[in-house]
């Protein structure tokens, strides 16, 4: 695991399955109409129940690069952070990639949550290249933990050993 400390807050990197962390929020890399379909989505309906999709139809949706919260169901997180980001070549992906973030860590606040773990959004069937994720998610983040914010740790959960290698050359 390889770690920052910025302010009075961290960020980490781990790398496993984000449905098995004990934490109190987890990203989910959601589509507009929050439907809980394959990769990262479709592991946390499996086993966090139904409870998450009915929320998420109870919500009916977000934009791209918006962020909506609903409870873990049975997944050891307290909260899912359904965030939208960009699908490669629908045109300004790096700037919805930074609101889908910025918008998820604002929920922390205003839900007033400690612990947030996240994916590498995007970077599954939306196309979005692992490189250009790190980048901006990382320093999305340590932008936001260097203001006002009662956040304590923000940990990225990469699945691959390469996207994992990524996030922590661009972390150093």
């Amino acid at each position: 695991m390889k770690e920052l400390n910025v302010k009075h807050s961290l960020i980490s990197l781990i790398h496993g399955d984000i449905t098995e962390i004990e934490t109190d929020a987890i990203v989910n890399a959601a589509n507009v109409k929050l439907i809980l379909g394959g990769g990262v989505a479709g592991a946390i309906k499996r086993k966090g129940g139904p409870v998450i999709q009915e929320e998420c139809n109870r919500i009916g949706g977000t934009y791209v690069g918006g962020a909506v919260i609903t409870t873990g169901g049975k997944l050891k997180a307290r909260y899912v952070i359904h965030a939208v980001g960009p699908r490669m070549g629908e045109g300004n992906e790096d700037n919805k990639l930074k609101n889908a973030t910025l918008n998820s860590l604002k929920l922390m606040d205003e839900y007033k949550l400690k612990t947030i773990v996240f994916p590498a959004i995007s970077t599954g069937i939306f196309g979005y290249p692992i490189e250009r994720c790190a980048k901006i998610m990382l320093s999305m983040a340590k932008e936001y933990l260097e203001g006002n914010t009662q956040i304590d740790k923000v940990i990225f959960c990469l699945y691959t050993s390469s996207d994992f290698e990524v996030f922590e050359k661009e972390l150093k």
